[in-house]
């Protein structure tokens, strides 16, 4: 019986689940009979409240009406119980009763602020980024919020890119695992439970590959590019359950996103057999005039419903245009009810029709914001976040019985910019700074100095003096550099992403005093900091960290949490390598190494390779790799082998280190990556503790697509890599893939 159980158990979930789906759709096509074509159109019209983050619900007597007249399918940036209570109340004056979908940006953290995105794929800890997107899911939830605007999966390249800190990093196979691990976590158990929210994989698609990094420019890329590189993340995300899509604002050769029926329709909604609801990004329908595609709203709006674009996010296109080009015969009907049986479809699963004010429960709201377990999965994630760049001669971890530090910097006192860009204002945010952090971990055990030295964009260096005087009387000096929160973010595209002002001069000033330096490099993105990382003995990356920011740089800096981090992104040495990135395609003429220039793919003023790797990363102890075996030198193509090795922590800390499994097929109908990142492992080992590491290949790691984008595997030599970082391979070996 023990084997028949489970099986009987699954087949009675899958019948239910059917049977479920099925009365929901006979659900919606009661609703959508009994609608006119005027309230069809209103289920994908979205209006923005009336508010900022922290401003009044909507009092706008026109949207108001629009409500009531049951013109609006969804209102984003509605927020609180008691607001989307009050909203939703104006909706069940309609004629329809339908209920209102909330959405709102929550990109790291609703009440509790989580890392920027990209810092917590610094982590490569799938299953806590999972429950950062958990306890976010919850708390937007309490608040009477159904729909997160999240995650945004853009494959990203090109740190000149504001955007970058919302998304993955680079790597498309990691990217992909965390697209999947976020989308579980905001929709928890499913949809129709009280913590979750729907999902909305975002930008859809390539907005990553922007010309020259520019905030919704155009993207220009092959078809191989797209399938290989930039769209995995997306169907990732399909196959976790993402309840929604969200297009981008980008042109993608030549045919904006919005209006692209080969993206929405033909890849997404047919070949990938997507059931939810895709929305425009803000405006994008309207400005597909802008693109020079369309003539007017009318045309846009013809356009991008007919490309598979079922909402329409404050562009005002299709509430005053589609009925008309109904009536004209430009659009046929049956579009529009497919659009409305799409979001008809998401307020039935999350329960709305049955109640329309099941999530605005001020009493749940109340119990679940801000709590100390959730600040607790902040606090882990922060520490989690955190990449060690640099520790010559083991100046960290800080010894706890140090007489007195200085912490230095624009950013050691601030409070704000470790919310970082994309997160939601409250009046009393709890945010922790580096100089808090560090006085809640040593209380009056050590005294604290400070100078602040500079500000964030300083051209003056007048502060220099005091922060030097101080410096000297500290037995270690903290330095606090970087961006403030509003320099990485969508609009915040830039040329140079050096560190900002003066900041670097400053670092320059404190390590000439000859005192041990650490410095913290605090931002949005890879920022360029040559000097400072050829001379600074101690530095550590910490992006913006979110709620417990100052708690998990202390816990880091004095070693109760061992750095763990990888970066997900290569740092360039200069702009002028932009975009760099690990998995580049081999060329004729490779140079052999950085002095290799003549007549080679190469620079003459510049090394080809970054400053620092993708996947680097270092930890207060060391690891070594040894003991390579592989089951079989040749793989079957319905095979698999077995790859082991044994991973040694040889230091005298505990601590974690993620082994990379990175791939190269030598030979191929189409030009290879030089390797490719294929799967990972975050091992936690005690000093001194070994322990065997087991990985698997088989055909779909080796696959591909091929000339004609057909995804397959072809035999052919391989080579194995496993390391510490992409560009630290510590073993390889050489295996056939056979017919």
């Amino acid at each position: 019986m023990k084997y028949y159980l489970p099986l009987a158990f699954v087949l009675t979930l899958s019948f239910s689940a059917a049977a479920q789906n099925q009365k929901i759709e006979k659900k919606i096509d009661s609703v959508l009979k009994l609608m006119t074509l005027d309230e069809k159109i209103g289920q994908l019209n979205q209006y923005t409240g009336d508010r900022d983050a922290t401003g009044p619900i909507t009092n706008n007597p026109n949207k108001l009406k629009d409500i009531r007249d049951g013109k609006l399918g969804s209102m984003l940036n509605v927020r609180g119980a008691k607001e989307t209570r009050e909203v939703q109340e104006v909706a069940m004056q309609s004629r329809m009763k339908i209920p209102l979908i909330f959405g709102l940006d929550v990109i790291h953290g609703y009440r509790v602020t989580f890392p920027i995105p990209l810092a917590e794929a610094a982590s490569w800890d799938l299953a806590a980024m999972e429950n950062a997107a958990r306890v976010a899911a919850r708390e937007t939830a309490a608040s009477g919020v159904h729909w997160t605007f999240a995650p945004m999966v853009d494959i990203a390249r090109d740190p000149r890119w504001g955007r970058v800190m919302e998304g993955a990093g680079e790597d498309t196979y990691l990217g992909s695992k965390i697209a999947f691990a976020r989308v579980k976590g905001f929709q928890g158990k499913g949809l129709g439970n009280l913590d979750a929210v729907m999902a909305c994989a975002k930008h859809f698609a390539a907005y990553g590959a922007a010309i020259a990094g520019r905030d919704y420019a155009a993207v220009d890329m092959s078809d191989h590019t797209l399938w290989e590189v930039y769209l995995p993340p997306f169907k990732a995300a399909v196959d976790a359950g993402a309840a929604t899509f969200m297009n981008s604002f980008n042109t993608l050769n030549g045919i904006p996103a919005t209006g692209n029926a080969y993206l929405q329709r033909d890849i997404l909604k047919d070949k990938w057999k997507y059931t939810g609801f895709v929305v425009s990004d803000w405006g994008s329908i309207g400005e597909m005039v802008d693109h020079g595609f369309a003539k007017n709203k009318t045309q846009a709006a013809e356009l991008a419903i007919k490309a598979g674009s079922d909402m329409d996010m404050e562009s005002r296109s299709y509430l005053p245009n589609l009925a008309k080009l109904v009536a004209d015969k430009k659009v046929p009907v049956a579009l529009i009810d497919d659009a409305v049986r799409r979001v008809l479809r998401k307020k039935f699963e999350l329960g709305l029709f049955d109640d329309p004010y099941r999530f605005s429960n001020e009493a749940r709201q109340e119990k679940e914001l801000n709590s100390p377990e959730n600040r607790k999965a902040s606090l882990s994630m922060a520490e989690k976040s955190i990449v060690l760049l640099k520790n010559n001669n083991q100046v960290l971890p800080l010894a706890k019985n140090l007489k007195k530090i200085a912490v230095i910097g624009p950013l050691g006192k601030s409070e704000k910019d470790m919310q970082g860009f994309w997160s939601i204002a409250w009046e009393k945010d709890n945010l922790v700074s580096l100089y808090q952090g560090l006085k809640n971990k040593l209380g009056d055990k050590t005294e604290l100095l400070y100078a602040k030295g500079c500000e964030i964009s300083d051209s003056s260096k007048t502060g220099f003096a005091e922060a030097v005087e101080v410096a000297k009387q500290a037995d270690v000096i903290v330095m606090a550099v970087g961006e403030a929160l509003d320099m990485s973010g969508e609009a915040k595209s830039k040329t140079n992403i050096h560190i900002p002002g003066v900041q670097e001069d400053l670092i320059k000033a404190i390590q000439a005093t000859g005192k041990p330096v650490v410095v913290l490099v605090m931002a949005g993105r890879p920022l360029i900091f040559n000097w400072t990382a050829d001379n600074v003995p101690a530095i550590m990356y910490t992006w913006w960290l979110g709620s417990e920011a100052g708690n998990a740089m202390a816990n880091v800096l004095f070693g109760d949490y061992n750095p763990a981090g990888k970066l997900p992104m290569t740092f360039p040495r200069d702009e002028g390598q932009i975009p760099v990135y690990y998995n580049y395609l081999s060329t004729g003429r490779p140079a052999k190494n950085d002095k290799d220039t003549r007549y080679r793919s190469a620079y003459l003023d510049l090394p080809n390779s970054p400053k620092f790797a993708f996947g680097y990363g270092l930890s207060y102890t060391t690891f070594e790799y040894a003991d390579l075996a592989l089951s079989a030198t040749e793989l079957k193509m319905d095979g698999k082998i077995e790859v082991s090795f044994t991973l040694k922590n040889t230091g005298k800390y505990d601590g974690e280190e993620v082994a990379q499994l990175y791939l190269q097929d030598k030979f191929a109908s189409v030009v290879r990556p030089v390797k490719e990142l294929k799967d990972f492992q975050k091992v936690m080992l005690k000093a001194g503790e070994s322990k065997k590491i087991t990985f698997l290949i088989n055909k779909e790691k080796l696959s591909f697509y091929n000339q004609q984008l057909k995804w397959g595997a072809e035999a052919g030599d391989f080579k194995l890599m496993i390391g510490t970082a992409s560009n630290n391979i510590k073993l390889e070996k050489d295996f056939a893939l056979v017919e």
